[in-house]
């Protein structure tokens, strides 16, 4: 079985070396599969029409020769919800999609974060974006409590993987590498489980 091309995003901040999203576009690669893991413009000072943009591009070109994966951490979760519930353009549709710890989307406590919130929680609209949609977060985010997540879920109507004392699901929660992401990006393959 070929490896899809994966678009691996980031949230504020980017991810450093240690985050599992480097391990895992370094995994990928390494097995031959097709990594896209861009950096977004500003990722201190995020602006979501910029990162819109540049997320729009990057889907352009995804090749469709194989099949299409995002994974999107953090803040780049709400980024993907924005975009499903933007102007539909069949050419960006992606086969599946795992949003990797999102903020709440009421989150307040962060200012930098102000224009990404709120995103429409359309679950018709995420079906246009891409085939599948999967949710995972920590037991004890702090950014999105269960409560939260489990109520995205429903809105959206996807399934959730909750991953107890996960936390943010970020290096400075421990996860470096992880296996289980990489199984879900090589095959689908659920639920998500802990490092």
């Amino acid at each position: 079985m070929s490896l899809p091309h994966a678009l691996i995003l980031h949230g504020l901040g980017g991810s450093g070396p240690a985050h599992w999203q480097n391990w895992l576009a370094g995994e990928l690669a390494h097995h031959g599969g097709t990594v896209d893991l861009p950096q977004f413009t500003g990722p201190d000072s995020p602006r979501l029409a910029v990162w819109l943009d540049e997320l729009r591009t990057h889907l352009a070109a995804m090749p469709t020769s194989s099949e299409r994966v995002v994974v999107a951490h953090s803040l780049a979760g709400l980024l993907w919800l924005h975009h499903a519930a933007g102007e539909f353009d069949g050419a960006l549709r992606v086969d599946r999609v795992l949003l990797v710890a999102p903020p709440a989307p009421d989150y307040a406590d962060e200012p930098l974060i102000h224009e990404f919130l709120h995103p429409a929680a359309d679950s018709g609209a995420l079906r246009r974006a891409a085939a599948s949609t999967r949710l995972v977060v920590g037991g004890d985010d702090r950014y999105c409590p269960v409560g939260k997540a489990k109520l995205l879920a429903e809105a959206l109507r996807v399934e959730v993987d909750v991953i107890l004392d996960g936390g943010h699901l970020n290096a400075d929660s421990g996860y470096g590498p992880w296996a289980a992401v990489l199984k879900w990006v090589r095959s689908g393959r659920t639920p998500l489980t802990p490092r």
